[in-house]
């Protein structure tokens, strides 16, 4: 049956082997092209847009982005069937958003349970429920951003509201394999003890959600920024101390949660 699915076409900018995050165990972690968000902090700037760019790395122009087969993807993914057995890993779709392409992700989801692996999503959970019921049946675990339970302050630093993604969520608690709901920790926008209370407590009322994981905001995608002519949103905000995560992290922990800093 996997004939069916290797001539579908997806746009993507980079492939990553042997990642210990984004699902359980050793995983490919597929970045497919466009978003739907513009998160002032976000660490892939490149995935941003669909079309195909330019960007400086290292003082040299390359390309960002490419058209591919879901079979020309399996044929790297299938490389590496051993490690996934071993540790129960497999493979993730990113971005972007994964949900953006949802032709192209399905069908390499679907080619992947056809070999039996693990299969997972990062998603903002921004579209319409009909495309993510596309992806419940040949998905394990969805990786879901919650990001903010304020829907003002959520498209003030996004760009977009979040009444769709917090409707989301709940449909997809109750009908996914697997729910994790994932908060990249941003100073000035959502780093306070309350903010993050508030969206552990909203993770917690979806019923089927045991695990949080707190995400420490960073600055490594700062350079692409600059490799794309592009302005750099958060200016010269620090990354959150360790202390102040335990902080937020105990925080979180009276909605009865597992709360991971990190994952």
């Amino acid at each position: 049956m996997i004939e069916q699915f290797e001539n579908v076409t997806g746009r993507i900018f980079d492939i990553q082997k042997f990642s210990v995050h984004d699902g359980p165990g050793i995983r490919t972690i597929v970045f497919l092209k466009g978003c739907y968000l513009r998160c002032r902090w976000c660490c892939n700037p490149e995935s941003q847009e669909y079309h195909i760019e330019k960007m400086i790395r290292n003082g040299k122009e390359v390309t960002v982005g490419r058209d591919v087969t879901v079979g020309e993807v399996m044929e790297d993914i299938l490389k590496d069937v051993p490690y996934y057995r071993r540790s129960g890993g497999g493979v993730t779709l990113s971005g972007g958003e994964a949900l953006a392409q949802p032709d192209f992700a399905v069908a390499l989801l679907s080619a992947c349970k056809e070999y039996g692996l693990n299969t997972a999503i990062e998603t903002t959970g921004f579209a319409d429920f009909s495309v993510i019921e596309r992806y419940i049946p040949v998905c394990d675990l969805f990786l879901m951003d919650i990001k903010h339970t304020d829907s003002a302050k959520h498209k003030e630093f996004t760009t977009q509201p979040n009444e769709i993604i917090l409707e989301n969520a709940v449909k997809i608690a109750h009908k996914a394999k697997k729910l994790i709901i994932r908060v990249p920790v941003i100073p000035t926008f959502n780093d306070t003890p309350e903010e993050i209370s508030s969206i552990a407590n909203f993770a917690k009322s979806l019923g089927t959600v045991t695990e949080l994981h707190l995400l420490p905001y960073h600055r490594l995608g700062y350079d692409k920024y600059v490799g794309l002519s592009r302005e750099y949103k958060m200016g010269d905000i620090p990354v959150p101390s360790k202390e102040h995560m335990e902080i937020l992290r105990s925080a979180a922990m009276a909605s009865g949660l597992d709360i991971i800093i990190g994952g």
